[in-house]
């Protein structure tokens, strides 16, 4: 899953109105929370060799997108920008090991915790951005984070163990949008560059794996497919949330982000996965936590914008 952080949305005139942004918004986010059930669908191969057709089938489609939007030349433009560029493969390793925990996630039947991981992702956000970037850290965004450290803890104390591939998932998302913060870079952009990163050597790889015996692409039409529309899978919701976020206010895409997670929560629990007493309270504190941070959120927006039109 490659959720992108809310505060990366490139910066467009072409403001959709904010009825039909609300609505690509919601479809992109509804996407992401859906995904898991298409990766289950993959269940022939392992999370490795999905996260290099990912990459391999992704580069193209995105290539097409960014024509289409007129931003092919700023993207060769990259080329030219060593710095960006070492940055950018920072990044693509991290997208590539967050797209790795998500698949295997999803094919090891713990789409609960993929769920966890990316409710836990925006106070980890706000973790950040108080002790790294110095921002503010008011007595509601610390209630946040203490009640989002509470649910973890008691992860560990009433399961016996750390929620793993949770904060995994949501450590290399949160390190991921923090380096990404510091080069002026589209996201479309952006994520070109870094999937071709990890396609470059994918495709070495991917060749090595059929002859070998150990891939799946030329097994039948129905794997070669799945494994193609992982390209399109990637995009699509992508290219929604960036429409979204040109006719939306911060604060109601920082709410809109929970979509995401809550359709995951759905199908671990449609699709048999053990929720005990124990998990109950984990999700709890998580769900309180997040609840004052749309309070925060909501209130700063608010506040924000009384000062403006003062």
């Amino acid at each position: 899953m490659t959720k992108p952080d809310p505060a990366l949305a490139p910066v467009d005139p072409g403001r959709l109105d904010p009825v039909r942004a609300g609505m690509a918004a919601v479809c992109g986010y509804t996407i992401w929370g859906l995904s898991p059930l298409f990766y289950m669908l993959l269940d022939f191969t392992s999370a490795a060799e999905i996260v290099l057709h990912r990459a391999i089938w992704s580069a193209p489609v995105l290539m097409i997108m960014l024509i289409a939007a007129s931003r092919w030349q700023a993207t060769l433009k990259i080329l030219a920008d060593r710095k960006t560029l070492i940055v950018l493969f920072a990044t693509a390793i991290l997208i590539g090991a967050n797209w790795w925990g998500f698949i295997f996630a999803v094919n090891t039947g713990r789409v609960l915790e993929v769920s966890l991981g990316y409710f836990i992702n925006p106070l980890m956000h706000i973790a950040v951005g108080v002790f790294v970037l110095n921002e503010r850290f008011g007595r509601w965004r610390a209630l946040a984070v203490g009640l989002a450290a509470l649910g973890v803890l008691n992860q560990v104390i009433t399961v016996g163990e750390p929620p793993i591939l949770a904060l995994f998932l949501a450590i290399s998302f949160t390190a991921y949008a923090y380096i990404r913060k510091t080069i002026a870079v589209d996201g479309r952009v952006g994520l070109f560059w870094e999937t071709v990163l990890i396609a470059i050597p994918s495709l070495p790889a991917l060749i090595f794996l059929e002859y070998s015996g150990g891939g799946h692409f030329f097994d039948g039409w129905r794997q070669a497919a799945l494994l193609i529309m992982t390209g399109p899978m990637t995009v699509a919701p992508l290219l929604l949330f960036i429409l979204g976020a040109r006719g939306l206010s911060l604060a109601v895409i920082g709410v809109a982000q929970f979509l995401a997670p809550s359709i995951q929560f759905a199908v671990g629990i449609a699709t048999g996965e053990a929720f005990g007493a124990a998990n109950a309270i984990t999700f709890g504190l998580i769900w309180l936590g997040l609840a004052v941070f749309v309070f925060d959120l909501i209130s700063y927006e608010r506040k924000r914008r009384r000062s403006a039109a003062t």
